[in-house]
């Protein structure tokens, strides 16, 4: 558990977050707060009418309908929390702890912070004897992670660390070299940074990126095999699909999160140590620097800046605008759960006071819909 989290277990408290499931499967999740209300428009359930129940109990709204209410699970947690940039999917989140081998006590550094997904499921698998080191590009985004993570530990983790820049220049100042046991790489340009996380890591260290495209995929396991620093790096892409299992109705479901995206890893050598060349028959597979440069723009004299931007790979952005709207969401969100010092209480990030909650509904949040776009 994070220190601070919700309780895993036992009766519901003001504070929690509860999920209820209406009668039609509809998702809502609200923070129990003191003379907070549920509304829809099939009726009112008080938000004192839950708490005390245990955990998954059902409890009846004003017109007689049934709710079921359960404490979110992780996953639940963030894929209804306020996003700046785009999530990393749960299936993705639960593959890299796996390949990562993100282990109680590890020191962790990922880069970039999003929204928080990743950040509590990294988080949950160093415990609190690791530490958790997030750098992060956007003052925004690092504001929306720091209110979801607060959200939903109760407080600001003490072993987590948010630094605002870019990690070339700023992870060489925050982390000794050769003191990082995993790196987690989620960026539009991994191969930047490919160089200082090598110096980062320990010998045996893991290095894994997650990017959105095949030729990010490309342009990344090249870098990776030039920098002569890791071992030879293996690619790998998640897919889940549900199935719909019903009597003698059994049959996957018509909608799944597919592609989401790509994960590159390997593993930090030794200094000086020369990795062995794969011994493997001669293909028609075989290239040459040209051919890679038709492939991969940058690495045939164009500037990466200007090849490798958001909108060349697909990336949905979003507007000042809209940021400074899901920050004060994320800050609404924490304060609900208590977890806001003064300090930032009544500041929505946007220069105003919003010291006073509407009770009715508050913190209310209906689950957003399932896109395979990431950040």
């Amino acid at each position: 558990m994070l220190e601070g989290a919700p309780a895993p277990r036992g009766p519901l408290a003001y504070g929690d977050r509860v999920q209820l499931t209406g009668p039609k499967g509809r998702l809502n999740t609200v923070t129990l707060v003191e003379g907070g209300e549920f509304h829809s428009h099939r009726g009112m359930i008080r938000h004192s009418e839950i708490v005390g129940l245990p955990d998954a109990s059902v409890v009846v709204n004003s017109t007689g309908e049934e709710y079921l209410a359960l404490r979110p699970l992780l996953s639940d947690f963030v894929m209804s929390m306020p996003r700046g940039a785009a999530i990393v999917y749960p299936k993705d989140a639960a593959q890299i702890l796996s390949l990562a081998d993100i282990f109680p006590g590890a020191r962790v550094v990922e880069a970039g912070v999003g929204s928080g997904a990743l950040s509590l499921h990294l988080l949950r698998g160093i415990g609190p004897e690791g530490r958790l080191f997030s750098f992060e590009r956007r003052e925004e985004f690092a504001d929306v992670a720091r209110g979801n993570v607060a959200a939903f530990a109760g407080r600001a983790p003490r072993n987590w660390t948010v630094t605002v820049g870019d990690l070339q220049e700023t992870l060489p100042t925050a982390c000794p070299a050769g003191t990082i046991d995993r790196v987690v790489l989620d960026m539009l340009a991994p191969w930047e940074c490919v160089d200082v996380a090598a110096e980062a890591l320990a010998p045996g260290g893991v290095l894994i990126c997650y990017v959105a495209t095949a030729t990010q995929l490309s342009r990344t396991a090249e870098e990776i095999r030039r920098s002569a620093a890791f071992t030879h790096p293996q690619s790998s892409e998640t897919m889940v699909r549900g199935w719909h299992v019903e009597g003698l109705a059994v049959r996957p479901d018509h909608r799944m999160v597919a592609h989401t995206g790509f994960l590159i890893t390997a593993r930090r050598l030794a200094p000086g140590t020369v990795l062995p060349e794969l011994k493997r028959r001669a293909s028609k597979g075989d290239f040459t620097d040209e051919d890679l440069a038709s492939w991969l723009p940058d690495l045939g004299g164009a500037e990466p800046e200007r090849v490798w931007t958001p909108e060349a790979v697909g990336e949905r952005g979003k507007s000042d605008k809209v940021l400074r709207k899901k920050v004060r969401e994320a800050r609404r969100f924490a304060r609900d759960r208590g977890a806001l010092d003064e300090h930032h209480a009544g500041d929505d990030g946007d220069g105003t006071d919003n010291g006073t909650d509407n009770r009715a509904g508050a913190a209310r949040q209906e689950h957003p819909p399932q896109t395979d776009s990431i950040g």
